[in-house]
């Protein structure tokens, strides 16, 4: 049974195409789920309050481009119900400037297509995470540059300055210690707290070394680094059982990456070899933040251009009894010895078309620069 929401959440939504944060232009919802429901109130902070719900069923919302009319209906966030009555936040109109919420809701972590690859891919189980804001691009060069240059007159120091092709495109040759420091510049440059700290009182700002930043405070709403099952969530874009953020295939038009038509049968290119858009500017061959179309969150180059940096030691799988993944009770991911290798996502302009998908995992140590290794930043919410 599906029920559309209408006027109101329609004028809503339609605010999405002049709000400042928004990618997407306008968009229209509705939800889908095992049984009629009713739609008793849609508020201006983009929360929806609905009742008649079955407990212990899920529900889906699923959202299009434009109504009268609208056929390509796709899922959104799934909503695990446990009462009638529920209340749920699925869009925001005051995300911060350049992020947009990911809502909180149930998904699919993993591959449900091509088994398990080795080193790259963990079994497909349900994971539920809770709302969070994220960058829309890749943190660019010259947004790095700027908190960077903030950050060394103000106590922090780094292992590498970074680098990259243009002020446009996304930093490169910093490691997983100076991602996570740049975060904590990024929160006190903006009068928020910080996230990572040296002590267990939460005391000591996390501002230089190589140490065993291992003491997070998950309540504060500064910046930070994904944890692995965050970033899965926000890459599929509400999709369920894709190989992608759009779909199931892909090509030089959707990404920045080395393809091999002959050996993924996934991969439509024209050709075999470097993106021919990107590889006549010399090394490295990344593409400007935002060049290609972003998924159904807004969120552009979660798959290729450069791998991402997430918050996870790497745990080869199957995940040890305990995970967040399997039903342990720790929902931001699991743990390790401080010198693992940290898990990077979604692939890069060095890298084929497996490492894109959206269940593909890496590894790599901590004090390791990449030549195609960025990050991007989340927020609580």
């Amino acid at each position: 049974m599906r029920i559309k929401l209408h006027a109101l959440l329609i004028a809503l939504a339609s605010l999405i195409g002049v709000h400042p944060s928004a990618a997407q232009g306008a968009q229209f919802f509705r939800i889908s789920g095992p049984a009629a429901i009713i739609i008793t109130a849609v508020r201006a902070d983009g929360s929806l309050v609905w009742s008649n719900a079955l407990a212990g069923t899920n529900y889906t919302v699923q959202t299009v481009a434009s109504l009268p009319g609208g056929t390509n209906w796709v899922d959104y966030v799934q909503l695990p119900v446990t009462n009638n009555l529920n209340t749920n936040q699925i869009i925001s109109f005051n995300a911060p400037a350049g992020m947009v919420l990911i809502p909180a809701g149930t998904f699919i972590i993993g591959d449900t297509l091509d088994g398990l690859v080795p080193y790259h891919d963990n079994a497909p189980t349900n994971v539920t995470v809770s709302a969070f804001c994220m960058d829309v691009n890749l943190v660019s060069y010259s947004q790095w540059q700027a908190v960077y240059n903030w950050a060394i007159t103000n106590g922090y120091s780094f292992d590498y300055p970074g680098t990259g092709k243009a002020t446009n495109q996304p930093v490169y040759g910093v490691n997983w210690y100076d991602c996570v420091k740049w975060c904590n510049a990024r929160s006190r440059q903006a009068g928020l707290t910080p996230v990572y700290y040296t002590d267990t009182a939460l005391t000591q700002v996390y501002t230089n070394g190589q140490l065993a930043v291992s003491n997070v405070n998950w309540s504060a709403h500064g910046y930070r680094l994904p944890t692995e099952a965050e970033w899965e969530k926000a890459a599929r874009g509400g999709l369920s059982g894709r190989r992608f953020p759009w779909g199931n295939t892909v090509s030089e038009s959707q990404a920045n990456y080395i393809a091999y038509p002959a050996v993924y049968s996934y991969d439509v290119s024209p050709y075999t070899g470097d993106n021919t858009n990107y590889d006549r500017t010399g090394y490295a061959y990344t593409s400007p933040v935002g060049a290609f179309a972003p998924n159904g969150y807004g969120l552009y180059d979660m798959a290729g251009n450069e791998f991402e940096w997430c918050w996870d030691c790497y745990v080869a799988p199957p995940y040890p009894t305990g995970s967040p993944y399997l039903g342990g009770t720790d929902p931001r991911g699991p743990s390790g010895p401080p010198i693992a290798g940290r898990v990077m996502r979604g692939g890069s302009w060095g890298v084929s078309a497996d490492d894109l998908r959206c269940a593909g995992r890496c590894q790599l140590g901590p004090s390791t620069p990449g030549g195609d290794v960025g990050f991007r930043c989340v927020r609580g919410y």
